[in-house]
């Protein structure tokens, strides 16, 4: 799993750059395979709120590494490179690693394929700066007047991924999942497991469910996709079989984790007392149905209303829990209360 620095940006710049991140702490993770054609105008778009630039080769057949040394010469730009290649999550997380080691404050993550607009960048960092979110992302479904520039069948698919994420993440707040525009605080990202984070293009929603074990705050940001010659990596008639599968994992992980192994609370026995309940009017039922129709003798009304009254009280008592769940979305942001520096100020701003 190699990640090597650019020698040709010199160990003083590296330096540098670590210096400048420290100061005012934004950095940028641009995930760079097969975005040559692109990837020096977002760059050069990048605004001077930004400090330091993470652009990871993820082993590009075009060479994205050598192409960006070789072609771009702003000094806030740091090259990584993967001797194998590990899909968009993969790359993600090694920027999110050195920009963390670097002492970012904030990390925006940005697609090289020029859909995303830097200009956006701060919308993405205040509320984090703000403390009112831990992570934020875009949602190019706020405006209705411009989803029409969104392929018609990535609009389709985005809308059902839509809802996965939101029954397998917890953030029932949030809407369109696979957007990559995204901005995190890296105390917050430090707590994440980023080894265990999915490596491909399922690594978006996989981090919403690993955000809301810590009960960080999300928030989406309104945006406008730019959509031109670009080549989409993500076909959602291939991943769609694949993500359901590992929605309904997260899925049951959060729901154990979140209501059993932290903490007990009235939905967790609304949730035992409904599948309960649920199964036991589905096996009744079921049971006496093919007695009776076997033996041609109606069913007693009392046999008919047992698994009726069992099934109608599990879909009240699994509503409630729903209910709940959605209730319960976080709302107080995480990082704040991880800043060491925020808890403990440095020893000459306690001696003032």
């Amino acid at each position: 799993m190699g990640i090597s620095m650019p020698i040709e940006n010199g160990s003083s710049e590296a330096a540098t750059s670590r210096e400048m991140v420290w100061q005012s702490g934004v950095a940028v993770v641009i995930p760079c395979y097969k975005v040559t054609r692109h990837i020096e105008s977002v760059i050069a778009t990048i605004g001077p709120e930004v400090d330091a630039i993470y652009c990871v080769d993820d082993c590009c057949p075009e060479n994205s590494g050598d192409f960006i040394t070789s072609h771009v010469a702003d000094s806030r730009v740091v090259v990584l490179r993967h001797v194998e290649n590990q899909g968009v999550g993969g790359a993600v997380m090694s920027g999110y690693k050195h920009a963390i080691a670097d002492g970012a404050d904030v990390i925006v993550k940005v697609d090289g394929d020029g859909q995303m607009d830097p200009a956006l960048l701060p919308h993405f960092v205040a509320p984090i700066l703000q403390g009112t979110a831990d992570y934020t992302k875009g949602n190019r479904f706020w405006d209705l007047r411009e989803i029409h520039q969104m392929p018609f069948l990535r609009r389709i698919g985005n809308l059902g991924l839509s809802f996965l994420a939101k029954a397998s993440s917890g953030y029932w707040n949030i809407f369109d999942p696979t957007n990559g525009y995204t901005a995190i605080h890296a105390r917050v990202a430090e707590s994440l497991p980023l080894e265990s984070i999915s490596k491909r293009y399922f690594f978006e929603t996989d981090i919403l469910f690993r955000l809301n074990t810590l009960r960080a705050v999300v928030l989406d940001i309104p945006m406008h996709a730019k959509y031109g010659d670009e080549i989409s990596g993500l076909k959602i008639t291939r991943v769609i079989g694949d993500f359901a599968v590992k929605h309904a994992r997260n899925f049951f992980k959060r729901i154990l984790y979140n209501y059993f192994l932290r903490d007990l609370s009235i939905a967790s026995f609304e949730l035992m007392t409904s599948i309960a309940l649920l199964l036991f009017g589905a096996i009744f039922g079921i049971t006496h149905w093919l007695t009776s129709a076997e033996s041609g003798v109606p069913a007693t009304t009392g046999t008919v209303m047992i698994p009726s009254l069992a099934l109608v009280l599990g879909v009240q008592l699994c509503l409630a829990f729903i209910a709940y769940d959605i209730a319960s979305i976080p709302r107080v942001a995480l990082h704040p209360r991880l800043d060491k520096r925020a808890m403990w100020p440095n020893r000459t701003e306690r001696k003032r």
